[in-house]
């Protein structure tokens, strides 16, 4: 295994003291939490199945299993999904950082990723012993025919810039990874909350023509379904490369609580909390960006998903002293890569005061 790096979040720690220290409090933007309550329904499911003394299913209930492919096609638009194919995982995060090992890679061994991105991504390809390659994901097609990595991650909509990718960027990358035979790995778990553009899986059929040979998507609850302490996702695709995914975790154990199984069955077949929950979201980033906007900063991209990304074209540390000495705190860009220096990440993730009072200071000057 790789060094790995310095956890990000403890770089923030001098900007949260002083953020804290505003007569009416810090407003915490930095971490894309879910702050609403877990939708009712969800609660009950978790509570009848709570009496669960023996060891769940680690391919998932056939209940499970068949929730999520009813939601790949009637959310997504992705017909006929075996439900073999589909195997829940404990959080994303978990799958995000051991699947290069999961899936064998090692030493000498190359993992793609966007340049900016979630950093678990770097994480897991380190976790492995695998290298890194850094690559703009309007490029990715042409870096899998010049390096033939053995894996390659998108994210669409992205974290933490909220971009979307285009059905035939998509395509591209989907192509040149099969003549190569390179595994493309779609992080998917905010392709439910779209504002400016319609994201589209990676298992479309107008992006793979059908087949999910060699490609796999990861799909969260934590954010569609404030699930996050949970731990609650799934991923699915190539029905042969899912198969071996399972045989591992069968051998570690890696195996959803199965009281979370049945939570997460009712959230994957009901539709009205997360259109709910999309709304809040909705209205928070209205008032966050004309907030913003107003004082003097640009957005860029945030078509998607749950975060602004905002920027007044200076050092994304700058920006960060400048918000907290206003009692807001953000995510530097830089923590998701240095192409991300000068901008922040700005989540929608607080409560509706929260966000007004953000609003009320920025404004305010």
């Amino acid at each position: 295994m790789r060094k790995l790096p310095d956890f990000p979040w403890d770089r923030l720690a001098p900007a949260k003291a002083r953020a804290g220290q505003h007569p009416d409090g810090i407003v915490d933007l930095s971490v894309g939490t879910p702050v609403d309550p877990v939708p009712a329904v969800i609660q009950d499911a978790l509570r009848t199945g709570s009496d669960a003394p023996g060891y769940p299913l680690t391919h998932g209930t056939p209940a499970l299993r068949e929730a999520a492919v009813g939601w790949l096609a009637r959310r997504l638009g992705v017909p006929g999904t075996a439900p073999a194919a589909v195997l829940p995982v404990i959080g994303t995060k978990e799958l995000v950082a051991w699947l290069p090992t999961l899936l064998g890679l090692g030493p000498g061994d190359q993992v793609a990723i966007p340049s900016v991105a979630y950093p678990t991504y770097d994480v897991g390809a380190r976790i492995a012993g695998a290298d890194t390659l850094v690559v703009a994901p309007e490029d990715a097609a042409d870096l899998i025919r010049g390096h033939r990595p053995k894996l390659v991650w998108l994210n669409s909509p992205a974290n933490p810039n909220g971009r979307v990718a285009p059905a035939a960027e998509l395509r591209a990358v989907v192509e040149a990874a099969r003549e190569s035979g390179t595994v493309v790995v779609s992080d998917e778990c905010y392709i439910e909350l779209a504002w400016e553009s319609e994201p589209v899986s990676l298992l479309h059929p107008d992006v793979c023509g059908g087949g999910h040979e060699g490609l796999l998507a990861v799909h969260s609850l934590s954010k569609r379904s404030n699930l996050a302490g949970y731990r609650a996702g799934f991923v699915t695709g190539d029905p042969a490369v899912v198969a071996d995914l399972l045989e591992v975790r069968k051998h570690a154990g890696l195996i959803m609580p199965q009281p979370v199984q049945d939570a997460m069955t009712v959230a994957l077949t009901d539709d009205v909390h997360a259109a709910e929950q999309k709304e809040r979201y909705r209205r928070r980033r209205e008032v966050l960006r004309e907030a913003l906007e107003r004082a003097g900063f640009r957005i860029d991209h945030s078509e998607a998903g749950l975060y602004l990304w905002s920027t007044r074209d200076e050092d994304c540390w700058s920006t960060v002293e400048w918000l907290s000495e206003r009692g807001i705190l953000v995510a530097p860009g830089d923590f998701y890569g240095e192409a991300g220096a000068r901008h922040v990440r700005v989540a929608l993730t607080a409560t509706d005061e929260r966000v007004a009072a953000a609003a009320a200071r920025l404004t305010a000057l």
